[in-house]
Formats: C-alpha cells, sequence, structure tokens
C-alpha cells in the first residue's frame, strides 16, 4: 500500500452512526489522522448547509458536496459543476408522470414538489408545485423517489446526453451533470496538494461510493455496506455503527488513541 496521504469517507452510513452522530473516539482519531498532516476529506451526497449546519461536529480539510457538483476546501470554491436548464427536466418528467415526486437542489436551496421531511427529517425546503423559481438557475442535482434500480430507470428517457442518474438509499435517485462525481471531486483535491489517487484511502456503503473506492489507492467498504459496494472495495472494516472507519485508520495510519 503507497503512503496514505488523504483520506476520504462518505458520511451516512459510513462515518455517521444511523442516529447521525459520531462518537468521541472517532473525533480523537480523526483529529489524530488530521495532526499528522494527512488530509481528512469528506465526500458526500449532502448539501453544503446539511453538513455545515447540521453536522457541525464532523471536522474536515475539504469536502465534496453533492456527490461532486461543489468541491470546497476552508472558504475556497474548487469546482463546481451543474445542470443547465434543470426546469425542462422536472417540467418533462411532471408532464408524463405528475406524481413523482421531484426535488431540485440550487445554490444551497431545496425546492420540492413534496413533504421533503419524509426522507430527510428537519431539513429546510422550498415548497413548490411548477417550479418556476428555478427557471433561471443551475442545479446542483435533481433527486426523484425511486425505491429500486427499475423504477429508476424509468426516467433514463429524460436525461440529456451529458447527465447521469444513480440510486441512493434505495429510497431516492439523483441526476448529475457527467463531469460532477465524488471521484471528480477528490481528483480537484488531490492535485491541489500534490497527492495522487494512489496515496488515497477512500471509505463508502453505498451505490454512489463505488467508483471511488475502486479509484483511489485503497477501497474500504464497511461492513454494513451494499453488497455490490463490498465487491468494488479492496478491504472491509467494521461497521457505522462501530466505528468502522475510525478503526481502520487508528490500526493502519496512527499509532493508537485512547478510547
Amino acid at each position: 500500500m503507497a503512503e496514505i496521504k488523504m483520506v476520504v469517507t462518505d458520511l451516512d452510513g459510513t462515518l455517521l452512526r444511523d442516529d447521525k452522530s459520531i462518537s468521541a473516539y472517532t473525533e480523537k482519531i480523526i483529529e489524530n489522522v488530521r495532526q499528522r498532516g494527512i488530509l481528512f476529506v469528506i465526500a458526500t451526497a449532502r448539501p453544503i448547509r446539511a453538513v455545515k449546519k447540521f453536522l457541525p461536529w464532523v471536522s474536515y480539510d475539504a469536502a465534496v458536496f453533492h456527490n461532486g457538483a461543489v468541491v470546497e476546501e476552508g472558504d475556497c470554491r474548487l469546482g463546481k459543476t451543474g445542470i443547465e436548464n434543470p426546469l425542462e427536466i422536472v417540467t418533462a418528467i411532471l408532464r408524463d408522470k405528475p406524481d413523482t415526486k421531484i426535488a431540485v437542489e440550487s445554490n444551497d436551496v431545496m425546492y420540492s414538489n413534496f413533504d421533503a421531511g419524509e426522507f430527510w427529517a428537519g431539513i429546510e425546503y422550498t415548497s413548490t408545485a411548477d417550479f418556476r423559481e428555478i427557471e433561471d438557475l443551475v442545479a446542483d442535482k435533481i433527486i426523484i423517489g425511486a425505491k429500486s434500480v427499475e423504477e429508476m430507470n424509468v426516467f433514463q428517457p429524460y436525461l440529456g446526453e451529458g447527465l447521469y442518474i444513480q440510486l441512493s438509499e434505495n429510497r431516492i435517485a439523483t441526476i448529475h451533470n457527467k463531469q460532477s462525481s465524488k471521484v471528480g471531486g477528490i481528483r480537484l483535491i488531490a492535485e491541489k496538494h500534490g497527492i495522487s489517487l494512489d496515496q488515497v484511502a477512500a471509505f463508502g456503503d453505498d451505490y454512489n461510493d463505488i467508483e471511488m473506492l475502486g479509484a483511489c489507492g485503497i477501497g474500504i467498504a464497511v461492513e454494513n455496506a451494499l453488497d455490490e459496494v463490498k465487491a468494488a472495495a479492496a478491504q472491509i472494516c467494521g461497521s457505522n455503527e462501530s466505528d468502522g472507519v475510525a478503526r481502520w485508520l487508528e490500526e493502519n495510519l496512527t499509532h493508537g488513541v485512547d478510547q
């Protein structure tokens, strides 16, 4: 294994416990890793506000939001890649499938035609019926209610050539610009610091982590990950509920931290 100079982890189902918290032990390990000069990066489907406002205890050096649509390091925006003319896509879907649950993220605001709280407790959003609010906006992503790959694939015909759709947590599908991915965001951060992907350790649990685990020097799936994610990983660590990420980091990158 190459010398690891950067650690990247997904949040939900990976670093975060099921109640969206992290243990004091995990906090200590993260701080220990950072003190050793190893970059600690989060790569998440979450929007910026959902991390900075609702997860303020998660410390990191840089972040990939919206599966790569927005990349930040501190107060510096390293990259932003979105969906042009999202209203055209949303309008076409609702014309043919008027009962579809859709939400659009743009400029760190969610616009939704359903009660988004049923998917994300406590989330802030702007209720809309026709999405006219996004007429002149570029979307970070479009979210659609879908519980399986089969349900997700129904929406493939509505995607332009430069877009892709991906299932997440077997409850939603998200549409992104093809230039927007966790790997792309990781690469931006790594290149800025002169780090190769071979020197990156990545952790994940869901479909949107598969490419990341395969592209980085070592990809580690948590024990609770989907079978497809485990198959793509080089190693398996403990589950999110048992501080799996932190325990791997302690064993492989630090000399141990008292719990």
